[in-house]
Parts: structure tokens; C-alpha cells; sequence
């Protein structure tokens, strides 16, 4: 496997540094300040800007319709399934809204095994599966919600899901047509702004009275999320979307579940002890049998044979 095909880890990794910080302390405007969710999204939409502009350097604007279509798609989905799960949360109870919402690489997995006819072996398969079982017990809290159990959140969490999962899917999709990261991230960060007058719509009245430093705290917790986000879309473009899915949405949460441990010496309950140790021996499984496909490929293809039909990598690209 050449060094580009081995590069998705590096990208991996790096989000998941990025979203675990963030994730850890992205809820401290709106619970210490009280900063409302949807300007919060706002500020996130404008932090977007801020790796555009170093990815768009030395990088060309592919002005195809299938790269318009494709990075549109992928930003609309994310950015609207953002500002659903605002409105989900005012509505329905947070503690079953997020293991549905985060299940959102099933869909991505299911779509590129479907669409883009990536194969996942034995090995990746029980990692995938493991990982996915992290996932939805990272996201059971350690306390009790007397929130309605039913209601139309039900609907947005589905949605909310399918959306991201489709997102990630399109991500994949653009690297494999040839569209570069770059041209990718700067559709999705258009997307995110196309969408801020909803957002204000959403919350009403400008939040005047909030002090300087909730919108200060906001900006650099939303950079990280904006940065992992161009690392997300690196990540789709040098891996397979059926092992960059679920390994990426395993371990951020873990990393943000040590850092409130030695940040504010919180303990993970045995549901989150356990996603903790599944989502690191699947990501383990998913890595090691990734670099195992590659090397008995490279070991086994003659001369001039074409690589696993199922690894499509993208065009050459700066990024």
C-alpha cells in the first residue's frame, strides 16, 4: 500500500484530536453562559472559513457540476442536519436522540458497499461491527432524563442520521470522481453560510446580553470542529468509507470522555467504560486488517494488474 492510500490514518487521527477536544468542551458556552445553541452554530459557520482558506493555497477550484453537486450535497446535509438537531434537542430527550443520530455510519457503510462497491473482510467487518457498537454505548449518559420518550424528535433524530450519513457518503463519492479536498471543504463550508439566516430564525432575538467571553469560547471550540472537519473530508478521500466512517465516529467520543475525566474528574458508567473498549478494538481491527489488505495486494498483483476495484483512489491532488 503506497504512502498516499496509508495517509487516511494521519487524516483520521487528526480529527479525531480535533473532535475530541472539541467535543469536551463545545457544550461550555451554552451551559456556563447560557449562549444559545443556534448562534453557536453561527459562529461555526464563519470559523468554516478559517480552513478554506489554508486548504484552497495551491489548490485549484474545481469548477465541474459534479463537484458542485457532490460538496453541496455533502454541506447542506451537515449543516442542516446541525441546525435539526438543535430543534430536536429543545424537543426530545438528549439521551435517546444521540445513539440514534450516531448511528449514522450504518448508512454510510451501507451506501459504499452498495454504490461504490467497496468490500470489507472478515476482519474489518468485526471491527466495523464493534465500533458501531461503541458508538451507541458512548452515547448512553450516566444520569436519568424525564423527558417524553415519544414525539416528533423521533422523526428529526431518523433524519438527522440519514443526513450524516449521506454526507460522509458524498465526501467518499466526490474523492472517487476526482474532486479535490479542497474544492470539497470549500462547498461544504458555502453550504454552512447558506444557512445562517436560518439559523437566526430559528433563535429569535440577537443574544445582546451574552458576555464576551461565550462568543470568544465559542470561536475556539468551533475552530477545532471546523479544522477536524477538513480532516474528515481528507480522511474520505485516501480511505475507505466503510473503515474511515466507523472509526472516526468511535473515537472522538473516547478521547472526550479522558479529557472530561482529567478535566473535570468525571468517571464514564459501565455503558461507556465498555463503548471505550470496543471502539478501541475496532479501530485497531479496521487499521491493522487495512494494512493487511494492502500488503497482500501489493504481494500478490502482477505487473500492470489493476488494485482492488473497490479502492478507488482519487485523481493526484495538492492538499
Amino acid at each position: 500500500m503506497n504512502a498516499g492510500k496509508k495517509s487516511w490514518i494521519l487524516y483520521a487521527s487528526l480529527l479525531v484530536l480535533f473532535w475530541g477536544v472539541w467535543g469536551a468542551f463545545s457544550s461550555e458556552p451554552n451551559s456556563r453562559y447560557g449562549y444559545p445553541n443556534e448562534m453557536i452554530y453561527i459562529i461555526w459557520a464563519f470559523t468554516m472559513l478559517i480552513p478554506a482558506y489554508f486548504a484552497m493555497r495551491g489548490n485549484k477550484f474545481d469548477r465541474r457540476p459534479v463537484a458542485a453537486v457532490y460538496g453541496l450535497i455533502a454541506g447542506l446535509t451537515g449543516a442542516g442536519g446541525q441546525l435539526l438537531l438543535f430543534h430536536a434537542l429543545a424537543n426530545g430527550p438528549a439521551y435517546l436522540i444521540f445513539p440514534l443520530v450516531s448511528l449514522s455510519p450504518v448508512i454510510t457503510v451501507l451506501m459504499a458497499m452498495a454504490l461504490l462497491r467497496e468490500r470489507i473482510n472478515r476482519l474489518a467487518l468485526v471491527g466495523v461491527v464493534a465500533a458501531l457498537a461503541a458508538i451507541v454505548l458512548l452515547s448512553i449518559p450516566s444520569g436519568k432524563d424525564d423527558s417524553n420518550s415519544h414525539g416528533p424528535w423521533l422523526l428529526m433524530a431518523i433524519l438527522i442520521c440519514i443526513a450524516w450519513g449521506v454526507q460522509a457518503f458524498c465526501m467518499r463519492k466526490a474523492a472517487v470522481v476526482g474532486v479535490n479536498d479542497a474544492t470539497t471543504f470549500g462547498w461544504m463550508t458555502i453550504s454552512g453560510l447558506l444557512l445562517v439566516p436560518v439559523a437566526f430564525v430559528m433563535m429569535g432575538d440577537f443574544p445582546s446580553d451574552a458576555p464576551w467571553q461565550a462568543p470568544a469560547l465559542t470561536a475556539v471550540t468551533q475552530v477545532l470542529n471546523a479544522v477536524g472537519a477538513l480532516f474528515l473530508v481528507m480522511a474520505f478521500s485516501r480511505g475507505k468509507a466503510t473503515v474511515v466512517a466507523p472509526i472516526t465516529n468511535a473515537l472522538a467520543p473516547v478521547l472526550t470522555i479522558v479529557l472530561s475525566l482529567a478535566v473535570y474528574q468525571t468517571l464514564p458508567n459501565v455503558w461507556g467504560a465498555l463503548g471505550i473498549v470496543l471502539a478501541l478494538a475496532g479501530s485497531t481491527l479496521m487499521v491493522y486488517s487495512d494494512e493487511k489488505s494492502g500488503e497482500d495486494a501489493e504481494n500478490s498483483a502482477a505487473p500492470g494488474t489493476a488494485d482492488d476495484g473497490a479502492d478507488v483512489s482519487p485523481v493526484p491532488q495538492k492538499s
